[in-house]
């Protein structure tokens, strides 16, 4: 059945938020009338409170710092509240203090209150530590403790509802899935938001492609062959084996190409001897026959990335009659890479590429009067998509303001596309990004008992071969090395860190590499404070988070990010660059309502290098304000877990189902 683009959306168009926001905050304030006398009373009164205000911010200042001197000298007792810990001071004064994430209810319980059980000393703390001997190899691939320790959570908190009132059947069709095939950003959204989903009693399920260098692996032993199907590829029909598994708890559909040659042959999600084209049009045409074949029926499909682009084409042509209560959505990660593909090549789906050729459904439209004329993938999922998502409010913004959608601006900007797209800021795992339960860090550490962070920090120091210095700032950078992070800028705040007696800390790798290893092999060879890693391991990215005080994202685009996050709920003050998901979730604490982080604008080095002198001046000269800084985002961590995000998809699961 064939269904017109512009008549597939006339059920399930919706305001956005954003929209809806701006006409409260543009409703015009209600006028009050005043004497003059009572403005001049007035106008004494501000004054005599601004003074006491003034004189209030100085007393809370001091105090936080006198605090801070108490808690090293160790003259305050340990207990299970901020105001009895050691080692944290009192809340930073108000200019110091950031708002309230918009995540967070601020009915939460306290965070300082503990389940019944007494947070463990600094002596208990360390007593138990495997400390790293000398320049001890791989260090982090070992226990860090003799035996583990946690500390409690809060009491009172209770995670999503287990039934929903009505429950959904959720699909999502992905090349990525954490931690089985996991490339970037897009592996860890498709895992947190599924299991997020299922635990509010929604029924989820992944379908993924079973890559080669998955036979054999422990994460999908439980892999069942459910049955071979024929899916229509060229002008016939070729084969497919569909696999069930569980992968952190999420049911999976694995499909693998029968007697297809090389196709997901290799030891890597992306960049095997096969046609990457071919291979994700021929698994977005699997994993709808997959949906036929073995009678799943979904409420809704939720497509990712251009490689998915093709399923809500294909739906609406030619699934949509049996399945006429599914919906489709479609959430684009990072707009950098489109799907191009010649109409012959859209063969492989079974389906002519030519029904899609035109600039209203998938033509990309800079090939207009080329020979070939090409089509869009992820253009094609924009448009036939009941909803259409990206993983930022500022990202969205950008792509059809800025141009950081390219050519698709012009897409985006139409009003029946602008109806249904909007931005959602990613969360985070909470459960395997917790300083208070990590059992890879040499001692866990909370908003209630932030002692630890001082002992993983000189962990790090230690097995790194660094000075162990706790009154050294200690910036670090945990990313890929490739153009959009900004290594340039990197490099800028690398030479202003050893410059100004600070540590720096990088582990990361990719083909950008090559100014930082520069940098770090010959002009800092001999500087034991610099530390550059060129790999990647998940337990040393754990303990870099944990050490880190400040740490350093300074991205030329980032749709959402999520070390940023990571990074606050690990205590490490993030100096990031204005832009995308960052500029969302960072703000400056010279706001003028307070921040969470060090916020620069420019793409030069200046502008990163005042960024981070900024950050290693606070730390040093205000101890007091840093300490409570670093509780404020200690305490906020589960602001960025995956329960409001979970919320607002479901929200656009309903409007596009209503």
């Amino acid at each position: 059945m064939s269904v017109a683009p512009c008549a597939m959306h006339t059920r399930t168009l919706y305001q956005p938020r954003s929209c809806q926001s701006a006409i409260s905050i543009c409703a015009a304030p209600r006028r009050t009338h005043r004497t003059a006398g009572g403005v001049v009373a007035q106008a004494k009164k501000q004054a005599s409170d601004a003074d006491l205000m003034a004189l209030v911010k100085q007393l809370r200042a001091e105090n936080s710092a006198l605090r801070v001197q108490l808690a090293r000298a160790g003259l305050l007792p340990s207990g299970g509240k901020r105001a009895q810990d050691a080692s944290a001071p009192a809340p930073p004064s108000p200019q110091a203090r950031a708002p309230a994430s918009p995540r967070r209810k601020r009915e939460d319980p306290d965070p300082h209150q503990s389940k019944g059980k007494s947070l463990p000393s600094l002596a208990e703390l360390e007593a138990g530590i495997v400390w790293p001997q000398g320049r001890e190899d791989r260090f982090w691939e070992r226990p860090p403790r003799k035996a583990p320790l946690s500390l409690p959570g809060p009491p009172g908190k209770e995670g999503p509802p287990a039934t929903a009132a009505e429950p959904l059947t959720i699909i999502h069709i992905a090349a990525e899935m954490a931690p089985i095939a996991k490339v970037g950003g897009l592996a860890d959204v498709v895992t947190g938001l599924s299991k997020a989903t299922a635990a509010r009693g929604h029924s989820v399920e992944v379908v993924l492609p079973y890559y080669a260098f998955l036979e054999g692996s422990p994460d999908v032993r439980d892999a069942r062959s459910v049955g071979v199907f024929n899916v229509p590829k060229g002008n016939g029909l070729a084969r497919c084996e569909a696999f069930t598994a569980t992968v952190e708890g999420c049911r999976v559909l694995l499909l693998r190409p029968v007697d297809q040659g090389s196709l997901f042959q290799g030891q890597s999600v992306y960049g095997g001897a096969y046609n990457e084209t071919e291979a994700y049009l021929h698994f977005s045409r699997s994993a709808l026959e997959a949906v036929r074949v073995l009678d799943r029926r979904p409420d809704v499909l939720h497509c990712h990335e251009w490689q998915t682009g093709a399923v809500p084409m294909l739906f609406w042509e030619a699934y949509s009659a049996n399945l006429s209560r599914t919906r489709l959505v479609l959430t684009i990660h990072n707009f950098d890479s489109v799907g191009e593909c010649r109409q012959d090549e859209f063969l492989h789906t079974g389906m002519a590429g030519g029904a899609f050729a035109s600039v209203d459904r998938a033509l990309d439209e800079r090939t207009v009067g080329h020979n070939p004329e090409r089509l869009c993938l992820l253009k094609g999922g924009i448009v036939y998509a009941n909803a259409v998502t990206t993983v930022s409010p500022n990202y969205a913004r950008e792509a059809v303001r800025d141009g950081a959608a390219g050519f698709l601006k012009s897409t985006l900007a139409q009003p029946h596309i602008a109806a249904k797209f909007t931005g959602i800021i990613n969360g985070i795992d909470t459960e395997s990004w917790d300083p208070a339960q990590d059992a890879t860090l040499p001692a866990p550490f909370s908003g209630a008992s932030p002692r630890g962070k001082a002992l993983c920090k000189r962990f790090l120091q230690a097995g790194l071969g660094m000075s162990v210095a706790p009154d050294k700032p200690l910036v670090a950078v945990v990313s890929r090395l490739v153009p959009q992070k900004g290594i340039h800028l990197m490099e800028a705040a690398l030479h202003h860190i050893a410059q100004h007696g600070g540590q720096f800390v990088l582990l990361g790798s990719g083909h950008a590499d090559g100014a930082l290893r520069r940098a770090a092999e010959e002009q800092y060879r001999d500087n034991a404070d610099v530390q550059c890693l060129f790999m990647y391991s998940e337990p040393l990215s754990h303990l870099i988070y944990a050490a880190a005080d400040m740490f350093l994202v300074p991205s030329l685009f980032e749709p959402c990010g999520l070390t940023q996050l990571i990074a606050l709920r690990y205590g490490a003050i993030p100096i990031v660059r204005a832009t995308g998901g960052l500029a969302d979730t960072v703000k400056d604490v010279a706001s003028g309502d307070g921040g969470n982080g060090y916020v620069f604008q420019g793409m030069d080095g200046g502008a990163v290098q005042a960024a981070v002198g900024r950050a290693m001046a606070d730390y040093r000269e205000r101890p007091g304000e840093w300490q409570g800084l670093v509780l404020r985002v200690l305490d906020d961590g589960d602001a960025w877990s995956w329960d409001g995000p979970t919320e607002e998809y479901l929200d656009i699961y309903s409007k596009v189902l209503a």
